[in-house]
This record gives C-alpha cells, structure tokens and sequence, in this order.
C-alpha cells in the first residue's frame, strides 16, 4: 500500500474532487517487478491481491504508466475491468521508463497528454478520477510549471479527468496551481519518519485539498525498516495487540483526522 489518505481500518471518506473515497487507499507500484520494472514474480497473486483488495472495500487505486512501465494498469484492467461505479483510479504524469527501467523525465505539455492517453488506454476506462502531475525537477513555479497545468487542465475540460493533482510539490508549487486552477489532491512522501511536507499538508487541509501520502510506511526499503522496527512503534504495537504497520498508518491518519 502507498497511499493513506490524511484505524487502519476503511473507515471515514474524504473527497477527491467529486469522488468520495475512504481514507485508505491502495498503492499499486509494487504489483510489477523488481525496481517496479517489468512483470511480476507471480502474476495470479498481483490479481488476486487487487481483487481481494476490493472486495475488502478499498474505493482509491493509485498506479502509474511507468510502473512497469504498462505493466501494473494492464494488471488492474486484468483483475477489476468491468471496473466498480464506485472505483477511483488515480494515475500520473511526467514520467517514462527507458529499456533499463531508468526513470526520466516526460513533463513537456504534449507528453503530458501523451502520458494521460496512455493511461486510459491500458487501463482500460474513458475518464480517470484524477491525475497528478509529478514534478520531477524540484524547480520552482514558473512559466514551465504553469505550460504544463494548462495541459492538464485542457485533458480536464476535454473530459479525460475528472480532477487534476500534483504530486512532488512545495507549498509554493500549490499555491501557485490553486491561482490557476482547482486542484483535488496533493501526493508527496510523508511518513514518521519524514515529514518535510508537513506545511503542505496543513495548507492542504485548510484548503479542502485531499493530501495523498506515497511511501507512509517509509521508502524504500530501508526507511520502512526503520520506523516498522522502531522501539517506541513496537512498545507501542504491543501495547494495543495491533502490529507495526498499523499503528504507523494510524499515526498518519491521525496527522489530519476527519469528521466525514
């Protein structure tokens, strides 16, 4: 799972645009190979995980069409098309894979359309709940950034998204977007072990904006290790007969508890 949205349990919704979904979500990324390239070591298992995922009522699937790349929207399409009226499949953009499983960049407006289409072909669908736009430069706002959100928008009111989010952003990145355009969802890492995004998500909540944590029980590998196998995460596991992964997603949904 990589995605919480900001116990344990499916229980309380929060909204991603017109969509209400519960608060906890699952994170496809780990579906395809090692690295997040290529196929998966068992392919009935990747489909019989989504499919029990669902029917355990997870509403909120996060993927991507360079997860494999391809590879895990053909597996979501596989295992749930005809897909739930209730499902919200959420992708990103700005991003492509090269013959090495290489991540690089592909943020020009032109591939941004390109990586929306693509998407909705593999997946298998006419219109996506949202799609994020991931920034993969760390530069600041400024004409590019605003190239790219006339992109998106333009897939919007074209039809092909319901809602346009950001992913990898700084408060002014949002900031900036929300002068512009409506934004439904906000995905950046934040876990208890970082939480350099702290200001974004309290800007977000204050503006409505659903704040969609990648990496909650820590990335990569040896990050999760470190908070699952943490004393006070496993004192505190013990205490209430709960395991680590659990008490660390009920941290992050209590950062920004909701009523709803």
């Amino acid at each position: 799972m990589s995605g919480v949205a900001v116990s344990v349990e499916l229980s309380g919704r929060y909204g991603i645009g017109r969509w209400r979904v519960h608060r906890a979500g699952f994170g496809a990324m780990q579906l395809a190979g090692d690295g997040v390239f290529g196929p998966p070591r068992d392919r009935a298992e990747a489909i019989a995980v989504l499919r029990q995922a669902v029917a355990d009522g997870v509403d909120h699937i996060d993927t991507a069409q360079y997860y494999g790349p391809g590879v895990v929207n053909e597996l979501i399409r596989e295992a749930l098309h005809p897909y739930p009226s209730g499902l919200a499949i959420v992708s990103k953009v700005a991003a492509r894979r090269d013959d090495t499983g290489a991540v690089l960049t592909y943020d020009e407006p032109d591939q941004l359309r390109q990586g929306i289409e693509d998407n909705l072909r593999t997946l298998g669908v006419d219109r996506l709940a949202a799609v994020n736009l991931r920034l993969m430069d760390g530069a600041p706002p400024g004409r590019r950034f605003e190239a790219q959100l006339t992109a998106m928008i333009q897939a919007r009111d074209e039809g092909l998204i319901d809602g346009i989010g950001l992913s990898n952003i700084t408060r002014d990145h949002l900031l900036r977007a929300v002068s512009i355009t409506e934004i439904v969802c906000v995905q950046n890492l934040f876990n208890l072990a970082d939480r350099r995004s702290l200001a974004l998500l309290r800007e977000c909540r204050r503006r409505d904006i659903a704040f969609v944590p990648y990496g909650p029980l820590g990335y990569p590998r040896a990050a999760r290790d470190r908070i699952l196998r943490h004393p006070r995460v496993v004192t505190i596991a013990i205490r209430h007969q709960a395991t680590p992964t659990q008490v660390a997603l009920a941290w992050l949904l209590g950062v920004a508890p909701t009523s709803s």
